[in-house]
């Protein structure tokens, strides 16, 4: 695995179960030669995560994974290769949006309550010591507890946004994301677009993108397929973006989902690396 990588992968400072020490130690034992730690709206596991990787052969990648929206949808925008200076800079913008989405989790875990499924979210706060909560932790506690059968069908019934309980936090704009991670001298690329948004928009979104100072997109995931890999890499090429990819490794929360190799058959080249940070 030496001539490959991984730029998309969580940790326990999100909603991740490895800790980033546990990231760079799995990264060393599969022999990955570079792997990003990407955490949703934070920046705090990149001093232990960079800090893990010292002394040995593998290219350490401080990251943050930022939520916003564009025409309605949820965008997640990757900024890869945080410089040091910056990283103070990026967490006060994450704060923002980690206060909006605290008074989010409150709600929905009181809607909950009101319906009789006994969400206790102090609990939650208590088990996740870093403090981030999102709707994976609470698919994780309603399954614990018997309320639904997987975390699957928590987030296809009681946390889906159609639904009553969930209502999402106000989030920015997803050109005004692109230009701030560009601003820190961060690289910012587009993670997972078939994921979250059909072709249509994708088209509608990357020239907009582009000028706000997009380098990059996801090419390469686990969850695309076989055709959706070929058209997102004839997409990067048509807008001249540099090619991304990564595991989206969350540990427990995506048994299915392996660090390095995704549902087995993901290969992140090294090269995609040395392009992005030129």
């Amino acid at each position: 695995m030496r001539d490959f990588c991984d730029l998309h992968t969580h940790s326990t400072f999100s909603d991740g179960t490895y800790t980033p020490t546990e990231v760079i130690n799995e990264a060393l034992s599969l022999g990955l030669s570079a792997v990003a730690l990407c955490d949703h709206n934070t920046t705090r596991g990149l001093s232990e995560f960079t800090s893990a990787a010292e002394g040995h052969d593998i290219i350490a990648i401080r990251g943050i994974e930022l939520t916003s929206e564009y025409c309605g949808r949820e965008l997640h925008i990757l900024g890869l290769f945080i410089p040091e200076e910056s990283t103070q800079k990026m967490q006060e913008f994450a704060e923002i949006f980690e206060a909006r989405k605290e008074q989010s989790n409150i709600s929905l875990a009181a809607a909950l309550c009101a319906d009789g499924y006994m969400i206790d979210y102090e609990q939650m706060r208590a088990q996740n010591p870093h403090g981030y909560i999102n709707r994976a932790h609470f698919a994780a506690e309603l399954t614990r507890l018997g309320y639904t059968e997987s975390i699957k069908e928590a987030f296809r019934t009681l946390l889906n946004p159609s639904n009553k309980y969930y209502t999402p936090p106000l989030r920015p704009d997803a050109l005004d994301v692109v230009e701030f991670i560009k601003s820190t001298g961060a690289i910012p690329v587009l993670a997972h677009p078939y994921l979250s948004m059909s072709e249509e928009l994708l088209l509608d979104f990357l020239p907009k993108a582009k000028a706000r100072g997009l380098v990059g997109m996801e090419t390469l995931y686990p969850k695309f397929s076989d055709e959706e890999t070929a058209r997102a890499i004839e997409i990067a090429a048509e807008f001249d973006l540099r090619q991304s990819g990564g595991s989206d490794f969350h540990g427990a929360k995506k048994p299915d989902i392996s660090l390095g190799t995704g549902r087995g058959t993901l290969r992140v080249p090294i090269a995609f690396v040395e392009k992005l940070r030129k």
